[in-house]
């Protein structure tokens, strides 16, 4: 064999072993721009909602919706059931048995837990008020209730079904999450803040400023890399370190976001936003490039995502004009249209 066919196999031979190992190092460079819509599921029924999470095990979409929780099977689009004789939904959270769902009824002040076979209500259990966002902590199995107007947070222990704890918050809470190590993580949207606390012995650990971050909302974790995403004003989505508090980065998003979240297995964070978009930015290194700005609908600024599949969801609906201002309402919202409710689903090829 002589020299030149030698080198030729060798250098395909590394062309090839290069070609590998980008592919392997950079998966997120090849997922650039493959979102698109999917689907679109027609829900019906009225009233507003707030935010919805998948559980990926079961198949299920929870969905808040005005006095009902509404539950779709993720993979054909069709009703499986509903929580109903609630009074205003904000959140649910699910536990990690895959028996009880955890629901903030921030019109009734209390946390509602219902199981997830028969779907129906368990216990109530009082909470402050306007229990807003919520979370699961599975290194103590509590359920966190963060309470939009008393400013602070009930911690209930999923065992017993009691409070154990209410802590004082700094400011309005909003998005909550857990690093399932006994951290818990919450946005403060009035003070362009995020609070830690101990899962573990209830009570603040640390509060860091989010410069550049105007009312922060939603929040996604990163539990192997150690970084939070909060969705803020201004078309900004703030990347910030779990142990230390400093904001690693702020790239732009759309405008009026309200949910955010991570994929760990393509590691690519998302923004919902209300002007009718999906931010999806690469989290995979420490450029946090907008990677894509998928057209979705006016509204649909709440989300949840399906990491075993990689597709999101996102809610919205048809609205009418909006009433007259008055003095105790100056600024009134426009109704929902009855029956146009609807679950909007991302995913990539």
């Amino acid at each position: 064999m002589n020299d030149r066919r030698i080198s030729t196999t060798v250098n395909g031979a590394t062309i090839l072993a290069c070609v590998a190992l980008i592919l392997l190092l950079a998966p997120t460079a090849f997922a650039q721009k493959t979102y698109k819509m999917q689907g679109k599921w027609a829900v019906g029924g009225a009233g507003g909602w707030d935010y919805l999470i998948a559980d990926s095990a079961a198949h299920r979409l929870y969905v808040t919706h005005g006095p009902r929780v509404e539950v779709l099977d993720m993979t054909t689009g069709k009703t499986v059931g509903a929580i109903t004789g609630l009074k205003g939904t904000h959140g649910v959270a699910l536990d990690d048995s895959g028996k009880f769902g955890y629901i903030s009824d921030g019109g009734a002040n209390a946390v509602v837990v219902f199981d997830r076979n028969s779907l129906q209500t368990v216990a109530t259990i009082p909470a402050g008020t306007n229990p807003d966002g919520i979370v699961f902590d599975p290194f103590t199995k509590t359920v966190w209730a963060f309470n939009g107007r008393s400013k602070d947070v009930t911690v209930i222990d999923t065992a017993s079904r009691k409070v154990i704890a209410t802590v004082v918050l700094p400011g309005k809470p909003e998005f909550p999450t857990s690093d399932g190590k006994g951290n818990i993580f919450d946005n403060i949207e009035d003070k362009n803040a995020i609070v830690r606390l101990s899962a573990k012995d209830p009570k603040i650990t640390a509060t860091w400023p989010l410069a550049g971050c105007e009312s922060p909302s939603g929040m996604a974790i990163d539990i192997a890399g150690n970084r939070l995403f909060s969705v803020c004003d201004g078309k900004k989505m703030a990347v910030v370190d779990a142990t230390s508090g400093k904001v690693l980065a702020t790239p732009e998003i759309g405008d009026g976001p309200d949910a955010a979240g991570y994929d760990p297995n393509t590691k690519l964070a998302f923004s919902s936003n209300g002007e009718g978009t999906l931010t999806v930015v690469d989290a995979s290194g420490s450029s946090y490039k907008v990677l894509q700005t998928l057209a979705t609908e006016p509204r649909a600024r709440t989300m949840a995502l399906d990491s075993s599949t990689g597709k999101v969801y996102l809610v919205t609906a048809k609205f009418g004009p909006a009433p007259a201002a008055t003095a105790d309402n100056p600024r009134p919202r426009p109704s929902v249209l009855p029956d146009s409710f609807t679950v909007l689903v991302a995913g990539h090829e």
